[in-house]
């Protein structure tokens, strides 16, 4: 996890607009750098570095002598990095996962690169020799990057919003920041003065596709055929695959576990690796609620099963009510169930930033989207239906899940690593016939459970346990956040400011969402696009997003 910022073609003094830079230094505690461009007076990139890989050599912008005119600033993690060089004899000069853009982008050009890399990733290089400016994003935006772009041509990039919206420029109304799209390159020429034009913006790789670095995977290729156990075991081999490629760092691992299905799987399967890999710790893993809560307790019983050294976090509503706007801040959103979940979130990161030494964190981001595990599923009309709307969650991740969980951990310096969002797992279980894919016997996510059942991996209760939203398992059925978010919400807000609400784009519908949207346009006025729409269930008449909202909702009943 790092912060990326660069200009090209600035209208302004460089060193008034460094400033800008450092609204995202939370993202890099570690080291900063500042570094202008030769022979381009108003070009320059920024860096923010959280040391994960290469102690020694991992400052950006990444250069090395092999190719004195490639400048690489880049956030990310290159999980495929050793076996691309081995596979491509490539010379290496330092041991940074991200040389191997350097190498691939000289040998085969952009959009080759892009395609063959198996990670998490936003990055800008600079071909100086050719005079052109590439951007490019994983398939999912894990890594998150906006740009901004004026009309006569001054380019800047960032890895938060918040690092663009005060850059100075000539025009006389305010540029566009937009979030960059995920599994797509950009291709810039770069002129004399440093300005650029864009000349071409294209798809990668999309997530139903088999990713093209399959073919160099340590997994060889997999049983076909689409009979119950060849399935379930495929799911299983691609599963520990993808948690074990994760474990690449030289800090401490740790894990979120809510108690769910998805986060208990990831801990479990981490836990499992690590001891196998002889990692000279034990991980760690991190739950938050209150004390009665769902998740707490859940969260509580897999820790034992699986030997982790488990931390509680206690959660308070007026804790999380306190943290709001700070919250809203981090993310640069207004949706409702992505500041609902990600207060919590935010609160354990800043415990673990604080209170441990575990930087690199585990999530089960993902899975939902994949596995159809949201409870609105049942209701699909068809299985084809339920499976194209996977793939547009999946699609849709970088506005919602994958923001909550990248902004949450990064605001304390953490790195986020989301096995479920591996390449090579999403794009085979989509893969899958629908009718696999649906809620079975009631149950939803049927065949990821059924995957792992008598493997003891997790406790049975655990493996079948109905699906909670993480902002709602924190605090009892009686009283859940949801409720308490409300009570506070009508003290805030009343029906007069909501009626009088003039909002163009995205109108709030509820106070909460009114009172949301107030904080979100103090911080970023005008800036209401960056979300397209409200995350909402399909198929059924909603008017929130909280899964204790709907009638199909039925908690455990040890709950």
């Amino acid at each position: 996890m790092c912060g990326i910022w660069a200009l090209f073609g600035s209208d302004d003094c460089l060193s008034t607009q460094c400033t800008c830079a450092m609204k995202i230094a939370h993202r890099g505690p570690d080291a900063f750098r500042f570094e202008n461009v030769n022979g381009f007076t108003n070009c320059c990139f920024g860096f923010h570095r959280l040391a994960i890989v290469d102690q020694l050599y991992g400052m950006q912008p990444l250069r090395v002598k092999k190719f004195p005119f490639l400048w690489l600033c880049y956030n990310g993690e290159i999980y495929n990095h050793h076996r691309l060089r081995k596979k491509f004899e490539f010379d290496y000069q330092t041991k940074m996962d991200g040389e191997v853009l350097l190498h691939l982008y000289e040998r085969f050009g952009i959009e080759r690169m892009a395609s063959l890399l198996d990670g998490v990733f936003a990055f800008i290089l600079l071909d100086t020799a050719n005079r052109k400016v590439f951007l490019g994003r994983d398939t999912y935006g894990v890594r998150p990057m906006f740009k901004m772009i004026t009309d006569n041509g001054f380019l800047a990039v960032c890895s938060e919003a918040k690092g663009l919206t005060e850059i100075t420029h000539s025009m006389s109304t305010p540029a566009e920041v937009t979030p960059f799209p995920p599994g797509h390159f950009e291709v810039f020429d770069l002129k004399a003065n440093g300005k650029v034009e864009s000349i071409q913006l294209d798809r990668y790789h999309s997530c139903t596709d088999e990713p093209k670095h399959a073919i160099y995977d340590s997994v060889e290729p997999l049983p076909s055929g689409f009979e119950l156990e060849t399935v379930k075991s495929n799911i299983r081999t691609l599963f520990e695959n993808a948690v074990r490629k994760r474990l690449m760092a030289h800090r401490r691992i740790g894990c979120l576990l809510s108690g769910g299905l998805d986060s208990s799987l990831v801990a479990a399967m981490l836990v499992k690796l690590a001891k196998e890999a002889e990692l000279k710790y034990p991980v760690q893993t991190f739950s938050i609620g209150a004390e009665d809560s769902p998740d707490v307790l859940a969260a509580r019983k897999v820790a034992a099963h699986i030997g982790s050294e488990h931390h509680e976090v206690n959660f308070t509503p007026e804790e999380g009510i306190s943290a709001l706007e700070e919250v809203i801040f981090h993310l640069e959103t207004y949706d409702i169930t992505t500041i609902r979940a990600s207060v919590g979130m935010y609160l354990v990161s800043k415990y673990i930033r604080e209170k441990t030494d575990s930087v690199v964190i585990f999530s089960g981001e993902g899975s939902d989207e994949l596995t159809q595990g949201y409870i609105y599923f049942h209701k699909a009309p068809s299985p084809q239906a339920a499976a194209e709307d996977s793939v547009r969650l999946l699609k849709e991740l970088f506005m919602f899940d994958v923001l909550r969980a990248d902004r949450t951990t990064a605001a304390h310096g953490l790195e986020l690593r989301v096995p479920f969002l591996d390449h090579r797992f999403t794009a085979y279980y989509l893969s899958l016939p629908e009718e696999m894919r649906v809620p079975k016997d009631g149950v939803e996510k049927h065949l990821l459970r059924d995957a792992f059942k008598g493997m003891n991996l997790i406790p049975e209760e655990i493996l079948w346990r109905r699906k909670e939203a993480f902002s709602d398992g924190m605090t009892s059925v009686k009283k859940s956040w949801y409720s308490c978010l409300q009570d506070h919400i009508e003290s805030k807000v009343n029906d007069t400011q909501l009626d009088k609400a003039v909002f163009s784009h995205n109108p709030p519908r509820t106070k909460e969402a009114y009172f949301y949207r107030q904080i979100f346009e103090k911080y970023y006025p005008g800036r209401a696009s960056w979300l397209s729409h409200y995350w909402m269930p399909r198929w059924i008449k909603a008017t929130d997003p909280s899964a204790r909202t709907l009638s199909i909702y039925k908690p455990d009943k040890d709950e």
